[in-house]
C-alpha cells in the first residue's frame, strides 16, 4: 500500500515501532489481538489496529502539500479536513479558512470566494450541488480533492446497481458530511434514500410490505428521501450502500434484514432474488473493518477500562466506542490533556456528546490493566500524548525507553 509523507508532528516513535512490528509478525493481518505494553504499575493494550488510515494520510499529504505549494493563495476548505481537531486547528494556523462547518452550515459566504482561490475538498466528499456551485465561479475542485479513495469506491457502487434499476438505501448518519455526498451522488442516477439504524430499516421495511400507508413514508423520512421518490414503485427493487465508517455489524444486519424483507414479501428463493436486491457487498472501508476487528480482538483482555481516543464529531471512532462501552468502562476523550488527574477524567458520551468527568477512574487495582484505540482520523503522537500523561499519573516514565527498545529489535518495514 502506497506510504504518505504526512508531518512528523502526527508520528510518534512509540507508536510507529510497535506498528512496523506487528506488520512484520502478521503481514496477513489476521492476528487482532492487542500488543501488551508492560510499565509495571500499569499494563496498557493497545489494538492491533487504530489511528490514521488510508484515506486521511492522503487527505492530509494533499493539504499540506498545496499549502506549501501556494503561499501566495488563500486556501479554504469546503469543511473539517477529517474528524480531528487537532489536524483542523493546524491547517487553520496555516492559514486555511472554513467555508462549512461539519453539517454544512455556511461559515464563509461562497460570494467571498473567486476563481484565484484554492478550495480544497474534504475526505468526506461533497455533493454535486456543492461540485457545481463551485465550477460555477471558476474554481477547479479535481486538482484539490482529498476524498477518500473508499468513498468513491461506494458512488461507484452505486452508480453500478443504479444502471441495473435498483432503488439505494444509504445507511449513515443524515447530517455527517460523507452521507450527504453520497446521498447526492446516489440520487442524481436513481431514487435514493437514507436509513439511519435498524429502527429505520424496520420503518422502511414496513413499506416494503405495503404495511402502512405510503403517505405516511414522505413525513417520516423527510429531508432523507430523493426527488420524486415513488414508495409504491421504488421500493420493489433495492441496493443498500453505506457510510463508510459505520459498524459493520450493523450495516450487515440492515442489509440482511431489507434482504429477508424483500425475500418473503415477493416470495423469492436465491435463484431470483437479484431480480429485487442487488449483490452490493459491503461497502465499508479496510480500516472501519480492522479498527472493530481490533477492538473485538482487545475486549477479550480482562481490563478495568478502556480509553479511546479521537475528535469526538468522529463517526468511525464513535463506534469503537459503542463496542468497548458495551463490555467495560470507557472514556472517550480528544485529547490527554482530558486525563486532569489520576482521580479524575473528563470524558465523552459517545451518543449525546455530552462533556462529563469521572471521579475514581483508576480504580485501585496494581497493576491496573488499560485498553487503548483511537479513531482512523487521530495522529499517533495524540495517542502517544495520551500513553505518556498516564505513566506520568502513575509514576512509570521511567520505563518509556527500555519498553520502546523492545519493539525495535527487528528492522522497520518500509
Amino acid at each position: 500500500m502506497k506510504q504518505f509523507n504526512v508531518p512528523s508532528i502526527y508520528r510518534s516513535e512509540l507508536i510507529s515501532a510497535i506498528k512496523n512490528k506487528r506488520r512484520l509478525q502478521d503481514k496477513l493481518k489476521k492476528d487482532f489481538s492487542p500488543t501488551l505494553l508492560d510499565f509495571g504499575a500499569v499494563q496498557i493494550f493497545l489494538a492491533r489496529h487504530f489511528g490514521f488510515c488510508y484515506g486521511v494520510e492522503n487527505a492530509i499529504e494533499i493539504a499540506f502539500n498545496i499549502i506549501e505549494a501556494h503561499p501566495d493563495k488563500q486556501i479554504y476548505l469546503l469543511s473539517e479536513m477529517i474528524h480531528n481537531p487537532q489536524v483542523n486547528a493546524d491547517l487553520a494556523q496555516r492559514g486555511v479558512k472554513f467555508l462549512q462547518d461539519t453539517y454544512g452550515r455556511q461559515l464563509i459566504p461562497f460570494d467571498q470566494i473567486s476563481s484565484e482561490d484554492i478550495v480544497l475538498i474534504p475526505a468526506f466528499g461533497t455533493t454535486l450541488e456543492v461540485e457545481e456551485l463551485l465550477h460555477k465561479k471558476g474554481i477547479q475542485t479535481e486538482k484539490y480533492n482529498t476524498t477518500c479513495p473508499f468513498v468513491e469506491k461506494v458512488w461507484n457502487r452505486s452508480e453500478q446497481i443504479a444502471r441495473k434499476g435498483y432503488s439505494i438505501v444509504v445507511h449513515g448518519k443524515p447530517r455527517h458530511e460523507e452521507t450527504r455526498a453520497t446521498f447526492s451522488h446516489a440520487s442524481a442516477k436513481t431514487p435514493t434514500v437514507i436509513v439511519n439504524d435498524m429502527q429505520e430499516a424496520s420503518l422502511l421495511a414496513a413499506f416494503i410490505r405495503g404495511e402502512r400507508p405510503s403517505e405516511e413514508f414522505y413525513a417520516l423520512f423527510k429531508g432523507k428521501y430523493s426527488e420524486g421518490f415513488d414508495v409504491d414503485k421504488d421500493l420493489a427493487r433495492l441496493g443498500v450502500v453505506n457510510q463508510t465508517t459505520q459498524l459493520a455489524s450493523e450495516t450487515q444486519a440492515i442489509s440482511d434484514f431489507l434482504k429477508k424483507t424483500i425475500k418473503e414479501h415477493y416470495g423469492l428463493d436465491e435463484t431470483n432474488l437479484s431480480a429485487h436486491f442487488a449483490d452490493t457487498r459491503d461497502t465499508l472501508c479496510y480500516a472501519t473493518n480492522d479498527n472493530q476487528s481490533a477492538v473485538s480482538g482487545m475486549l477479550d483482555i480482562k481490563a478495568d477500562f478502556a480509553i479511546v481516543v479521537g475528535g469526538y464529531n468522529s463517526s468511525n471512532t464513535s463506534h469503537l466506542v459503542e463496542l468497548c462501552t458495551d463490555k467495560l468502562p470507557t472514556y472517550f476523550i480528544n485529547h490527554a490533556s482530558r486525563i486532569l488527574s489520576a482521580t479524575q477524567i473528563e470524558t465523552c458520551d459517545w451518543k449525546t456528546k455530552k462533556i462529563s468527568q469521572v471521579s475514581g477512574y483508576m480504580g485501585t487495582k496494581s497493576p491496573v490493566k488499560i485498553l487503548i484505540t483511537s479513531g482512523a482520523s487521530c495522529p499517533d503522537s495524540i495517542v502517544q500524548e495520551v500513553i505518556y500523561r498516564l505513566l506520568d499519573l502513575l509514576n512509570c516514565k521511567d520505563k518509556i525507553q527500555q519498553v520502546t527498545a523492545g519493539f525495535k529489535e527487528e528492522p522497520m518495514v518500509e
